[in-house]
């Protein structure tokens, strides 16, 4: 093993901690590698194994020996000569087999999220040890975890870390069983460390639906929090640095896996769920001005992003993800859509793996065929539709046929078109043209395909292009109107096998109190319980009015919701809703604003508490002011601007105009009747109007804030 030195070195980079794991990962690798041949392998070493198959055939030769030494058999001596209990240790040689291929493949050896670093400690940590000992289970503490390796946010992190399929490869173990309440310190992740089919290894991990809404008073960052949540819930890391968060976030916002409404008062069911809208012309037709209006039902945001969940199987990543960058992408139609009697053509170019055109039973096989004139030649001469004799370069019959043989390449990609406004299936080209002519005649034309996604009922062309499909049989999409991040993730939703864990989506609903809860989602408010979502026990289905159609939720769509308490009390909300979603309390935290107030020279966090403590006195602990006001200041004049134009307006709503009690909050009441000149408000005495007489004459006043060139003083509110 000439790169024994690098792999520990890269094992100690990538979070084995101790110098005993990474020995043993090495004399394992090593002892492999010197047994090859005795193990039936062609290799001279694991460089070329790996450049062979990747492992592929020496790791299945490791599962063949564990299999065997559970039956009693001797194979395992080849490896561990002296050893009598070998079971558990050859699970561990296997997972260190597939630590030491992602070596040699460059993989980075540090740990570029925090879930890597979590998995390996707790192979290294929990699972081997485990085994060694001859233990059955291993059980994972969020709380030690935490402990020991110090985690930002310690229950969405190692939940993800471990739960995911590549640590159950990682570590040769099945899903884990969860003990203990979500978002808990004290919950445990237990692992079955008994033999397992490999079947069973290759069960996707059940997701379990979060219905999550964060509410609390405005500036507590419950917005931004969403972005951290949605990227977590769409089994990403979360980085700490902002930028890349955003990122991220914005990546998935494209691929379509999360999505962004605002409630607001005049939000309705057909916006949200589905909806009709005036159109015309036909669902073939091209130009959209002919005759003909029809309302045609519109699915709503709701309904899009669900629909992505349900017909994704698992995404494709690494080395079998599609992408489309180098390819041309086409539209192409299988017969006509709404047609019965041309059903069966889409259905067998789907389960024979192919798509086909019509035009002419003309075979195009021949060479000459590359130049459109011959094509055209043909089309004169033997072509069987009526005014053949008058066909051109612009005609159909050439174009289809031309583009169809011509312009299409291998690895191409085809958009099955359902009508002009929906797409059924997607391909990768994978053959040339050939010539099949059929016994009922037309589409003789075709080309192999692999068909990498497919839905009968079909999908919104709008989800990958910007406009609607034409009438023409085939033609190249325009990339700058193609969605391409929402296309790859079609593309790669259905390729991995029926065992992969389905990709994970996100609905945010910001403001979602300032909408009538029951009108928006209507009957749906029930499919939202995990127990009643698609392949649940209780799976429920409802008859949508407008199309008619069957829906169930799907349990990999997550909904997170924000509620600003000051907008609209908690107390309020609608039950249905409250019963339905786990809420997070998020409350001003002065603390976050230590290195705002150094860089402003101010005692923010003090400024910040001394606001709030005196809002909830005078009004509610639901209005407070939130810490992310000032969390973009870097300098004294950045406050004042945020306490000029943010916070005391808002305080002027909150108490209606009351000046007296936002003089209150601010420190600048006093318990006289004369003027007053305080740190952020002046109050002067109004004189009463002539001919008032004096038993009349209350006293008033004009409560007025400080110029810009007064300033603020901040010490009544910083206790200096």
């Amino acid at each position: 093993m000439t790169k024994e030195h690098e792999f520990k070195a890269w094992l100690e980079q990538g979070g084995a901690q101790t110098e005993n794991g990474r020995n043993s990962r090495a004399h394992a690798i090593r002892t492999i590698e010197r047994s090859l041949a005795a193990l039936g392998m062609p290799y001279q070493d694991l460089d070329e194994a790996w450049e062979a198959d990747r492992f592929e055939t020496l790791r299945e030769r490791l599962r063949e020996i564990r299999e065997d030494a559970r039956d009693g058999g001797q194979d395992y001596r080849i490896l561990m000569p002296d050893s009598e209990n070998p079971h558990n240790r050859l699970s561990n040689w296997r997972s260190w087999l597939g630590q030491y291929g992602r070596f040699l493949d460059g993989e980075p050896p540090g740990p570029a999220r925090d879930a890597d670093g979590i998995r390996q400690y707790v192979l290294e940590r929990y699972i081997e040890p485990a085994r060694e000992e001859g233990r059955g289970k291993a059980e994972v503490l969020v709380r030690d975890v935490n402990k020991a390796l110090g985690l930002k946010q310690p229950w969405p992190i190692v939940r993800q870390a471990l739960i995911t399929r590549k640590f159950q490869e990682l570590a040769q173990v099945p899903p884990p069983e969860q003990i203990g309440n979500d978002r808990s310190p004290a919950t445990i992740f237990r692992f079955d460390l008994h033999d397992h089919p490999v079947e069973s290894r290759e069960r996707a991990m059940p997701i379990t639906p979060e219905n999550l809404i964060l509410y609390g008073p405005p500036g507590t960052g419950k917005t931004y929090c969403t972005t951290e949540e949605a990227v977590r819930l769409c089994g990403e890391a979360v980085p700490e640095n902002r930028q890349e968060l955003a990122q991220i976030y914005q990546q998935l916002l494209a691929a379509g896996r999360i999505e962004f409404v605002t409630f607001h008062q005049s939000m309705s069911y057909e916006d949200f769920v589905e909806g009709r809208q005036p159109t015309t012309g036909s669902d073939e037709d091209a130009d959209t001005s002919a005759a003909g209006f029809r309302l045609e039902t519109v699915p709503g945001i709701f309904r899009r992003i669900a629909k992505r969940a349900e017909t994704s199987r698992g995404r494709s990543t690494g080395d079998d993800a599609i992408a489309v960058a180098g390819r041309q992408v086409f539209k192409m139609s299988i017969g006509e859509a709404n047609n019965p009697d041309d059903a069966h053509l889409f259905e067998d170019a789907i389960a024979d793996g192919y798509t086909l055109l019509g035009f002419e039973n003309i075979d195009w096989s021949d060479d000459k065929f590359a130049d459109r004139e011959a094509i055209i030649e043909a089309c004169k001469s033997e072509g069987e539709f009526d005014g053949h004799a008058d066909v051109n370069a612009l005609s159909g019959v050439v174009q289809m046929p031309f583009i169809f043989r011509n312009k299409v390449q291998p690895g191409d990609i085809v958009v099955v078109s359902k009508g002009n406004s929906l797409f059924r299936a997607i391909g990768e080209f994978t053959g040339d043209y050939e010539y099949h002519p059929r016994p009922e005649d037309g589409y003789a034309h075709r080309r192999a395909v692999r068909w990498l996604w497919v839905d009968r009922q079909g999908v919104s062309v709008t989800e990958i292009y910007t406009r609607g499909f034409s009438q023409k049989s085939i033609y190249l999409l325009y990339n700058t109107e193609l969605n391409i991040p929402a296309l790859e993730r079609y593309l790669n939703s259905q390729h991995a096998q029926d065992s992969a864990e389905p990709e994970s989506f996100v609905l945010i609903i910001d403001e979602i109190n300032r909408a009538n809860i029951s009108k928006v989602f209507g009957e749906l408010i029930t499919l939202l319980e995990p127990d009643k979502r698609l392949g649940e026990p209780n799976e429920l289905k409802v008859r949508l009015p407008y199309s008619g159609d069957d829906f169930v939720v799907p349990s990999n769509l997550h909904v997170l919701g924000t509620m600003n308490t000051a907008d609209r009390s908690i107390a309020l909300l609608d039950t249905a809703l409250r019963r339905r979603f786990t809420f997070r309390e998020m409350m001003p935290d002065p603390t976050l604003l230590a290195d705002a107030g150094e860089a402003c020279e101010l005692d923010l966090p003090q400024i910040l508490a001394t606001i709030n403590e005196r809002i909830e006195y005078l009004y509610d602990r639901e209005h407070q002011i939130g810490h992310a006001y000032f969390m973009g200041c870097t300098s004294r004049a950045d406050v004042d601007e945020v306490m000029r134009h943010k916070v005391i307006p808002l305080l002027a709503e909150y108490f209606f105009e009351d000046w007296a009690k936002i003089a209150a909050v601010l420190g600048d009441l006093e318990s006289h009747e004369n003027s007053i000149s305080g740190g952020f408000l002046k109050r002067s005495i109004l004189q009463s109007p002539p001919g008032l007489e004096d038993g009349d004459a209350v006293p008033r006043f004009r409560w007025e804030v400080r110029s810009e060139v007064e300033g603020f003083d901040y010490g009544k509110l910083a206790g200096t």
